[in-house]
């Protein structure tokens, strides 16, 4: 089955820096999709990056300057490096696969969410 396990959470002071990592198994990475979504108290899961097989990028515009999405195929890992981090990106952050975009009965993959904490 596919796996998505997150690490690197916790607890940080605004201003500093978290570096997240997410490592997948079940799937072959080299022509996934990946990103990182959170979700807030009382908000819906929103997209925070997103980085095809080929390293092209996309990121919310809150976080666009502060955060970088990376990829290790041979790994099988995605890394959120967050930097500058401000109390509003306080959330529960999932590593995504998006396998609906590469098979036809394929779909998203979740991992079990990972809390960050930015203290003002």
């Amino acid at each position: 089955q596919v796996q998505l396990v997150e690490s690197g959470g916790g607890l940080v002071q605004a201003g500093g820096s978290l570096r997240l990592s997410c490592t997948a198994s079940g799937i072959i990475s080299l022509i996934v999709p990946m990103g990182w979504y959170r979700q807030a108290p009382g908000k819906q899961r929103e997209l925070v990056a997103t980085i095809t097989s080929g390293g092209v990028t996309n990121y919310a515009d809150s976080v666009k300057g502060r955060f970088t999405i990376s990829r290790d195929n041979a790994k099988n890992t995605v890394v959120l490096q967050m930097n500058s981090v401000k109390p509003e990106d306080t959330a529960v952050y999932y590593c995504n696969a998006d396998l609906s975009a590469v098979f036809t009965r394929g779909r998203n993959y979740w991992g079990q969410g990972i809390q960050v904490t930015v203290s003002s």
